[in-house]
């Protein structure tokens, strides 16, 4: 459940705020040298202020290469080559695009609870197979254990989409 908590944090990390964050461009893969590689295995992203995102390449050859794969990707983000780094402004969200982040946001913790949702049944499933070498008021309270985890690993899911949905939102 833990995993699915973390898995659901990873995805919400990469919908943008309003605010430059490395962790926009998590996603985002470079062919270099015939090997696709993630972004952070060939350059450093900092965030030298609120609204902007620095990408310095560790060999200058990969810069084109980087520019290309974010302007291809779907983040609508504008890189601006100056040579040995890129800059990117982020722009400020617009209330439409705002609601479609949350909207998104609120598809990735469903997809969240239904993982947790899933782990439960195998749990369940599991202590099942045990009823015949196992008393009664063990399975039961087997079972009243898998779901009071459950219950918590649900609300933390939702305390993570509020948290996520208040930065989109202001």
């Amino acid at each position: 459940m833990q995993k699915a908590l973390e898995a659901l944090e990873n995805n919400l990390s990469v919908l943008r705020t309003g605010r430059a964050n490395p962790g926009m461009l998590k996603k985002i893969t470079i062919e270099y040298y015939g090997t696709t590689m993630p972004l952070d295995q060939v350059a450093g992203v900092t965030t030298p202020d609120a609204r902007t995102l620095l990408i310095t390449p560790w060999d200058r050859g990969a810069l084109n290469l980087i520019e290309k794969a974010i302007r291809d990707s779907d983040l609508g983000l504008n890189p601006n080559n100056k040579g040995d780094a890129i800059f990117i402004q982020v722009p400020t969200l617009t209330e439409e695009r705002r609601k479609d982040l949350v909207k998104n946001a609120k598809a990735y913790s469903e997809d969240g609870r239904v993982a947790v949702r899933n782990i439960r049944k195998k749990a369940l499933e599991e202590i099942k197979k045990l009823e015949k070498t196992t008393g009664e008021d063990e399975i039961k309270r087997a079972q009243e254990e898998v779901q009071k985890i459950t219950d918590e690993y649900i609300k933390k899911v939702d305390e993570v989409l509020a948290k996520k949905e208040h930065d989109i939102l202001n």
